[in-house]
Order: structure tokens, then C-alpha cells, then sequence
């Protein structure tokens, strides 16, 4: 009886813990994304990605898994003995250290000074090179302190670092500099190098001795250098594009990734190239581990060839990298939910994300910055291919551009029996009235012809610029009336209707027209990119570089609803599918259930808080993700910081000013086992916590 009672308990206490903090979910794809750099540690493959940390594959990449770095964008990656090190790009921190292949991180960024970027990581000996956008720093402790070797280093964004015996090597985009004494002083090596900027260095055995062959890749093509850099030579020949984004020598063999013209081989140092796959696609990064060769590409994730780049496939399992741009819902088969990325083309999802598959066959551009349906009709427009369209759900694409000019399209909108597409290029907004088939310009009257995005309201059209605010038609396009009277931010990256209401997102707020876009109100968001808006029925929905918030009062006030959305993701598109709301982000498609977020902002819309509070950190203990709530009585600058019980400070979870209301913020831990503590300040008002993270 006693055992029964207890499992009722335990029962209810759950479902009381499952509503209280109800949350995002990822789903399962689409998978692939932003492949910035390789490194191979025995079995292990890691890969950095574009702002979603590390990712590691046991298998070849049959199967990838998210290590504890989950937030940074990575564009080295290097291994010493036991200690996997990675460097990033901006605020987050500058190296970072793990020593249980992945499983948790610590920042090792103490004397990287002037920098907030590292681009290359080397490894040479005891010593640990960084190449940085302030020079070249040296490491002889794993990291735990770091010098500044740039003497003689005239150009100081290094971009590749290489090791050639006792040479150390940086590329930057000043040329090649050497050093022969571990970055203590340098010289440039430029030679008879015609282009100056160097991406790439990759090392090669010369062949009959301990010489080698000196490899970089630059915007004009690879150059070769048997000395050391004393001499550079072009090497190009069967190259189809000069755009060379890294280097790789495996053997005999060199292998190139170009800037959207897939991978070439060498096998005879240079003499000649042949383009091996990969075609259209623009490749940052390899690996090799036996016979194995991977590529990190820009949007379409990791691909394999075991045959020396002869054949190439898709290895993405669970890399949720991909960062998305477009969301859509097919009106005559609502269960079907598309997603549209960049360089990945669009997936298909028709179980709600629990599974995702490729639906991107005819679709020569990748990038498909914007989805719009018609019937039956599923448009696609893609930056740099114009618009594509398919009749069947994906399954095909055709391209339908005669008369689109420009075909970097930012956005579709359809009315009625018309359809629009606008986008970059000084194109600005074109007509089809035959589902794509023909198009012809519309810009009588539209003074900014850089177009974000596309709204139709009743008989209007609008149009969103880069820095002239919102224009209108009621015409169909064939005049335009631009009016920004108080739309003091003209930067337009969104727009949403709802009734008679018209709303923007720019580049500092959201922003309220009641009448057609003549007038406008500043309706919150102030500190926050709104770079997607979108509604369901009374409900406004903003994506923003601080996630998603939510109105239920024409934005007259918001509510932060993050909590289990990953921390500075960046939100670029939002979709109302059934019962639920998608997000699609910098970092996959994630999902939550409308009935969640709209009770919670029931709860607090008519009650503001009556003092300041700092709630205790729910879980607690916790691994590796706790959401921590607190509560403003009036606006307030806050900021939300995490310590460790050394006082440093390890991660920032909240910097920007609130209006008074209830709050979540979720901390996902890049860091050891512990005790950490959150400081609250909002205005004069500062309250600290404690929490336990256990792994």
C-alpha cells in the first residue's frame, strides 16, 4: 500500500515538474550545416561547426553526436596527447580545453590579448600555436597561459598556420610569413607570390630527402614552394576556380576545397588538377583517417570518399548544425512541414520533426533563403539561382526565372492568383502571374530596391528595404508609396499582418502600423534583432538574436519564451504547424506546443511582479542544462552572469534591458563538474545563488 502511495507521489510530483517547466525541443534534423574545421584523435573524428560547438563521430560519420561545447563557432581544431583543443570565433571565449574527448570544456584563454577570434590552432612538440585576428600566440602549458610572438609579423590576421620541420609557418592576409624559432621573430616569405591573401598551408614530402613541398591556397589560385617560402610558384593548372578555401596532403596525393567549386586532386604536387566531386559546393575543411577522406562543407554537413574523392556521400546522421532560413506548412497537406537552410536546400518533415529527409532533387542552389505555397504549388526562393518550383511536396524542383533578373531572392509572397519575389542585387520586387513561368519588374515608386521581405494585407502589398523602411502597393506592385514616419529604425528584416494590423521587425525593435504603413509605434524589443515575425490567431510571435518572445496585445508587451532554447542561437524563421510552434535556427529546427507558451503568458499578462527576485535554479543539481527565473517589478538593465568559486566569470546569460515581468534564462554547461554561482543585477538590485553542476 505504502509502495503504491509513494508511486502516485512520485507520479503527480513529475507531472507537476513536466508543466512547470515545459520547454523547446530540438527535433531530430534536418541534419548537415556549417563544417568549419576536422580533427582525428585514434577512432575519433571531431568536426567545429558554425555556432554549434563540436560535434563527434566513433564511426566514420555513420552517426554524430553534440560533445559539451554546444554554443561557439569553431573554426580550428587540434590535438596534443589526451587534450582535444578548440578555437572559436567571437565573444564566447577564445580556446577551449577538453581532456575527455568532448564530454565537457574549460576556456584556456588566459594572455590572448587583442584578439576575440582564432582561426588556426598548430601543434609542434609541447608547443600549441594559435593563429588569431591579432597575430600569433604560443602556449608551452596546454593552454593555460599564452604569449604573443609577432615580432616581425607586418600583418597580423593569420588565417592558416603549418609546420615544416624546425619552420613554423603562417598564412595571414598580408602573405606567408616564417619563423624558425617557435614565433619568436618572423619573415615574410612573399617572393614572387602574386596574391597576397592566404586561406590555406598544407605541408608534403618532397620526395629523396627530408625537403618538403609548401602549399598555399589564396584567392588567386595555389602557389608551391620548394624552399621553405623562398620562391613561390603557381601551380593551377586544371583548376576551375582560383577561390581555394584549405589545403590537404594525404601521401601523394593533395587534395583542394574551393569556394563553390567542390574538391580537386593532385597527385603529381600541383603540376595538374581534376575536379573529384562535390561540384557547386564550397568546402572549408578535411580530414583523413586511413583511407578515408571527409569535407566539411558550407551547409550541406560532412561527406566521405573512400576511393580518393572518385565517389562522395552524405554522412550527417546527427549533426544538427544546419542553420535554417525558411519554414513553411503545405495548406492542402497540412502534416507536411518544410524547412529551407542555407546550402543544405530543403528537407521535409511530416511527422513534426521526429524525422527529416531531402527534398531538394533539381534544385541547383542550395541556399534557399525563402518558402512559399500555392495550392499545390511549393516555391523556393534561393540565393543566387532565382526561384525554383515543385508540384509534388519536394520530391522535384524545376527552375522558373525567365525575366527574373535578379536571382538573389530574399522573399516570396503570394496574392491571389500572383506571385512576388524580391531579394539583393538592386532587383527589387518582381511580378509573375503564371506560377513563376514569366516575371516582369515592379518598382514605379520604390526608391530602395534591396528588399528583406514580402507581406500581403487585404489588397496591399508591402515591402521591407534595407534602410528605407516599408513601402506599399495597392496596386499589385505597379506603384509604391515608401512613408517612415516613426519608424526610427529603417533597417526592415520582417513583416507580419494580423487584421488590420501591420508589424516590422528591424534591426533595433519591433514596430506597429495601424494604417497601411503610413504611420508607425515602436512596440518593444528595442534592444533586440527581430529578424522574424509571425502570427497565430491574437498571438505575435518574434525571432530575435535573443530567441523568441511572445505578445498577445498587438506588442504592446512581450514575454521571453526560451526556456530549453539553446542561448544566443538566433532565431531566422517561425512557423505555426498544428498544435505547435517551429523555430528555425542557427543551430536546426526546434519545436514546442502552442498550449505551453500561450498559458504561461495567461498566467502572468494581467500581474507584473512586486519586487525584484532571484529564484533557485531549477534542476538543481544538474547536467547539463538548468533554467534559472527571476522576476523585475519595473525596466530595468539586466545582467545574469555565472561564476565560478574562483570568482571567474564563465558564462553571461542575460545582457540587455528588460521591461518589468517574469523571466526564464537556461545556462547549458560548457564547464567541469562543481559548484557555480548566478548573479542577478537589474538597476541597483543585485541577488547571488548557488547551483551544483554534476556530470
Amino acid at each position: 500500500m505504502m509502495k503504491r502511495i509513494f508511486r502516485s507521489l512520485a507520479y503527480a510530483l513529475i507531472l507537476c515538474l513536466n508543466v512547470g517547466f515545459s520547454q523547446w525541443i530540438q527535433t531530430n534534423g534536418p541534419y548537415g550545416g556549417y563544417i568549419n574545421s576536422f580533427v582525428v584523435s585514434g577512432t575519433n573524428l571531431f568536426a567545429g561547426t558554425w555556432n554549434c560547438g563540436v560535434f563527434l563521430s566513433t564511426n566514420n560519420g555513420t552517426s554524430w553526436t553534440q560533445t559539451g561545447l554546444t554554443n561557439a563557432t569553431v573554426n580550428a581544431l587540434a590535438v596534443s596527447g589526451a587534450n582535444l583543443f578548440a578555437g572559436s570565433y567571437g565573444s564566447v571565449g577564445s580556446v577551449f580545453l577538453s581532456t575527455n574527448n568532448g564530454t565537457s570544456w574549460r576556456t584556456v584563454s588566459f594572455g590572448l590579448t587583442d584578439t576575440t577570434d582564432v582561426y588556426a590552432l598548430a601543434v609542434s612538440g609541447t608547443n600549441l600555436f594559435a593563429g588569431t585576428d591579432g597575430g600569433v600566440f604560443l602556449s608551452s602549458n596546454n593552454g593555460t597561459s599564452w604569449t604573443k610572438v609577432n615580432t616581425g609579423l607586418t600583418n597580423t590576421n593569420v588565417n592558416a598556420l603549418a609546420i615544416s620541420g624546425t619552420n613554423l609557418l603562417a598564412g595571414t592576409r598580408g602573405g606567408v610569413f616564417r619563423s624558425t624559432d617557435n614565433g619568436g621573430s618572423w619573415i615574410a616569405v612573399n617572393d614572387s607570390m602574386a596574391a597576397k591573401g592566404v586561406w590555406a598551408l598544407a605541408v608534403s614530402p618532397a620526395g629523396g630527402g627530408s625537403s618538403s613541398n609548401i602549399f598555399a591556397g589564396t584567392s588567386a589560385g595555389i602557389f608551391l614552394s620548394a624552399n621553405n617560402g623562398g620562391s613561390w610558384t603557381p601551380v593551377n593548372t586544371g583548376l576551375l576556380t582560383l577561390n581555394i578555401n584549405i589545403l590537404c596532403a594525404s601521401g601523394t596525393n593533395l587534395y583542394a576545397g574551393t569556394n563553390g567549386g567542390g574538391v580537386f586532386l593532385s597527385s603529381n604536387n600541383g603540376t595538374s588538377w581534376s575536379q573529384i566531386g562535390l561540384t557547386n559546393t564550397s568546402v572549408y575543411a578535411f580530414a583523413v583517417n586511413g583511407l578515408n577522406l571527409f569535407a566539411g562543407t558550407d551547409g550541406s554537413g560532412v561527406f566521405l570518399s573512400t576511393n580518393n574523392g572518385t565517389s562522395w556521400n552524405a554522412v550527417n546522421a546527427g549533426l544538427t548544425s544546419t542553420v535554417l532560413l525558411a519554414l513553411a506548412v503545405s495548406p492542402d497537406a497540412p502534416g507536411n512541414l518544410f524547412a529551407g537552410t542555407w546550402g543544405g536546400g530543403v528537407f521535409l518533415s511530416t511527422n513534426n520533426g521526429s524525422t527529416w529527409t531531402g527534398a531538394s532533387t533539381g534544385l541547383t542552389n542550395t541556399i534557399v533563403n525563402s518558402l512559399a505555397t500555392s495550392g499545390t504549388n511549393l516555391f523556393a526562393g534561393t540565393g543566387g539561382g532565382g526561384v525554383f518550383v515543385s508540384t509534388n511536396y519536394g520530391a522535384s524542383w524545376t527552375a522558373v526565372n525567365t525575366g527574373l533578373t535578379n536571382n538573389w531572392v530574399n522573399a516570396l509572397a503570394v496574392k491571389g492568383t500572383n506571385l512576388f519575389a524580391a531579394g539583393n542585387g538592386g532587383g527589387g520586387v518582381f511580378l509573375s502571374t503564371n506560377n513563376g513561368t514569366s516575371w516582369k519588374k515592379v518598382n514605379t515608386g520604390l526608391t530602395n530596391t534591396y528588399v528583406n521581405a514580402l507581406a500581403v494585407g487585404g489588397t496591399n502589398l508591402f515591402a521591407a528595404t534595407c534602410g528605407n523602411g516599408v513601402f506599399c502597393s495597392a496596386n499589385n506592385g505597379t506603384s509604391w508609396t515608401g512613408v517612415t514616419n516613426g519608424l526610427t529604425n529603417t533597417h526592415v528584416l520582417t513583416l507580419a499582418v494580423s487584421g488590420t494590423n501591420l508589424f516590422a521587425g528591424t534591426l533595433g525593435g519591433a514596430f506597429l502600423s495601424t494604417n497601411n504603413a503610413t504611420s508607425w509605434t515602436a512596440v518593444g524589443l528595442a534592444n533586440s534583432i527581430v529578424s522574424h515575425l509571425t502570427v497565430s490567431g491574437t498571438n505575435l510571435f518574434a525571432g530575435t538574436d535573443g530567441g523568441v518572445f511572445l505578445s498577445t496585445n498587438n506588442g504592446a508587451s512581450w514575454t521571453e519564451i526560451n526556456t530549453g532554447l539553446k542561448k544566443d542561437i538566433g532565431v531566422g524563421a517561425l512557423v505555426v504547424s498544428g498544435m505547435n510552434l517551429f523555430a528555425g535556427t542557427y543551430g536546426g529546427v526546434w519545436r514546442r506546443p502552442l498550449s505551453e507558451m500561450v498559458t504561461a503568458v495567461d498566467e502572468h499578462r494581467n500581474r507584473v511582479p512586486s519586487s525584484f527576485a532571484l529564484e533557485q535554479n531549477y534542476p538543481n543539481p544538474f547536467n547539463p542544462s538548468t533554467t534559472v527565473s527571476y522576476e523585475l517589478p519595473r525596466a530595468a538593465a539586466v545582467s545574469l552572469k555565472i561564476f565560478n568559486t574562483l570568482g571567474q566569470e564563465v558564462a553571461l546569460l542575460v545582457n540587455w534591458r528588460k521591461e518589468a515581468g517574469f523571466y526564464h534564462a537556461t545556462w547549458s554547461a560548457n564547464a567541469p563538474s562543481g559548484i557555480y554561482f548566478y548573479r542577478l543585477q537589474a538597476g541597483e538590485y543585485v541577488e547571488t545563488k548557488k547551483m551544483i553542476l554534476l556530470r
